[in-house]
């Protein structure tokens, strides 16, 4: 356990059930709301699921071969997986700008910029939340954003393909976005495992947590 900015670094080995991550982060936003705890990145796998956020179209749903869960986050179905990393973000945006829009712009930036550590040309695309990718051939997206904020508080955020199985993709449609793949940094052969993909977003952190601080 460390932390960047007065801010908790945790990072979980293993598989984390999605039922024992959510009742953590819900409790850690009560906490951080109450002023009983610090703000909270938490980095960890979990096993096989899919997750439907609050705009999820019931078609999207093709084959369901491992377990849905309903969820509070933006956004459609997604899969979360072994070599998937989550990245959980309990931040309190009243101090930060009280900025939804900008939140989620920064926490694009900051996986971007991370990919760029590992050389993966990544990008920002209109009408289309997430990072995506041409590395390797046609555009495809290697991470998803989900997060939902509560009192100013954030809840739930990112997921990057490190090395998931991208067949496991094949039961949704991710993100209700049928005409798009997706990849990840193993199929773009820049696979140097979670703690590399953790160390980039690391060294990331700060510039992250200071575009927090939008302007008016």
């Amino acid at each position: 356990m460390t932390e960047i900015d007065g801010i908790e670094w945790r990072v979980s080995p293993g598989l984390t059930p999605y039922d024992v991550a959510l009742a953590g982060m819900e409790a850690r936003a009560a906490a951080v709301l109450a002023g009983e705890a610090r703000e909270l990145i938490w980095l960890l796998e979990h096993p096989p699921i899919y997750t439907a956020g609050t705009s999820a179209s019931p078609q999207d749903l093709i084959d369901p071969r491992f377990p849905v869960v309903a969820t509070g986050r933006g956004g459609k179905y997604t899969y979360h997986g072994p070599g998937q990393r989550i990245v959980y973000l309990v931040l309190d945006l009243n101090a930060r700008g009280r900025d939804v829009r900008c939140f989620v712009h920064a926490v694009e930036g900051w996986v971007i910029a991370a990919l760029e550590q590992l050389g993966v040309a990544a990008f920002r695309a209109e009408g289309r939340v997430g990072i995506w990718t041409r590395d390797g051939g046609p555009e495809a997206k290697i991470g998803a954003i989900g997060v939902r904020v509560r009192r100013w508080i954030t809840l739930h955020g990112l997921a990057v393909n490190v090395d998931p199985d991208l067949t496991h993709f094949g039961g949704i449609v991710p993100c209700g976005l049928p005409d798009y793949p997706v990849t990840s940094l193993a199929a773009l052969g820049r696979d140097g495992g979670l703690a590399t993909f953790d160390a980039a977003l690391a060294l990331s952190a700060p510039v992250f947590l200071q575009s927090l601080s939008c302007p008016a």
